[in-house]
């Protein structure tokens, strides 16, 4: 049967709902993977598709048995791709090493036997011949949960009806990324960024898209000594600041390799930042940086790169930026 293209519903920044709401939401741990959409064709087959809707299936062979569990039943999954590492916690860093090979098969078998990697199931958009789409969060939960689905590389993590402030208390004890919020009543809303779902995350950090660079010195010459940054708003890119810490030799060699491919001679933010000896490049490249707050303008105080987001297009880092030049 043909089954529908249906882009993952994303959640909102934000803080836990109120103590007299907390019985109407549930929390899932906030996990650090690729986001994947996940189609069973009812016929042993599955297909992989990153939140950029690319097709990804053959970065991850490991997850190919998946196709089979549910017999001639066709689904439709929203879940996660992980790597753990040696404690069991997501590693997105681990997880770099076997994103990009879909294209190159014989390589992801190689390494998936080195760095396997672990699915965990969230939510279910289609099942057989239906949509689930308007049913309410907690039913589209309790049939996910009927499906059974735990396997040797994938697995449907419990959910916690209220208790909020414990649940995200765990997250931090433990290490993880953080917390997400979902409304019992929610319905599933394909690639609307809803209120209805709410992210928490443990560590103060946005994605940002690369916009240019400014030359490294001494021991950097010949290398970026720092990126500048931004995220769109209203339309446009608008510049958050520059990063010039938070990568290894080897990291700073392989972006360096990136902006080369890149350049152009027109400054991509709007408006242009008066950061004198900056190259432009095209902004396709998405990163991660961590930031303890934002200045009056918006601008990122004391920001360090953490990677790069190679499962992002540049349209998906977009923040809730008001629309005022700085």
């Amino acid at each position: 049967m043909t089954l529908p293209t249906i882009p993952p519903m994303l959640a909102t920044p934000g803080t836990l709902p109120p103590a007299s709401q907390d019985a109407r939401w549930a929390y899932e741990t906030k996990q650090d993977g690729q986001r994947v959409v996940v189609r069973l064709g009812g016929d042993g087959s599955v297909v992989l598709r990153a939140r950029s809707g690319e097709e990804i299936t053959a970065a991850y062979p490991e997850l190919r048995p998946l196709g089979g569990v549910l017999g001639s039943t066709a689904a439709v999954l929203d879940g996660e791709v992980l790597a753990l590492d040696e404690q069991g916690r997501a590693d997105f860093q681990l997880l770099q090493s076997r994103m990009g090979l879909a294209h190159a098969p014989g390589r992801a078998a190689r390494r998936a036997a080195q760095v396997p990697v672990h699915l965990v199931l969230f939510d279910v958009m289609h099942l057989g011949r239906r949509s689930l789409l308007p049913l309410p969060y907690v039913q589209r939960r309790a049939r996910l949960e009927a499906l059974g689905l735990t396997g040797p590389h994938w697995s449907t993590p419990a959910a916690l009806v209220g208790h909020g402030e414990q649940a995200l208390r765990a997250t931090r004890e433990h290490g993880l990324e953080g917390l997400v919020c979902k409304r019992l009543d929610s319905v599933y809303e394909p690639g609307v960024r809803s209120r209805a779902w709410v992210k928490i995350r443990n560590m103060r950090s946005e994605d940002v898209i690369v916009g240019g660079w400014l030359p490294g010195k001494g021991r950097l010459t010949g290398l970026p000594g720092a990126v500048l940054v931004g995220q769109r708003a209203a339309g446009r890119l608008r510049y958050v600041g520059s990063v010039g810490t938070g990568w290894s030799e080897p990291e700073r060699t392989e972006l360096a390799a990136l902006l080369a491919t890149a350049a152009t001679h027109v400054c991509p933010f709007d408006p242009a930042p008066p950061v004198h000896g900056a190259r432009w490049v095209l902004p396709r490249l998405v990163g991660e940086v961590r930031y303890s707050t934002r200045t009056r303008a918006g601008l990122l105080r004391q920001p360090s790169w953490l990677r790069l987001r190679p499962d992002l297009a540049p349209e998906e880092s977009a923040a809730d930026l008001p629309d005022a030049r700085p």
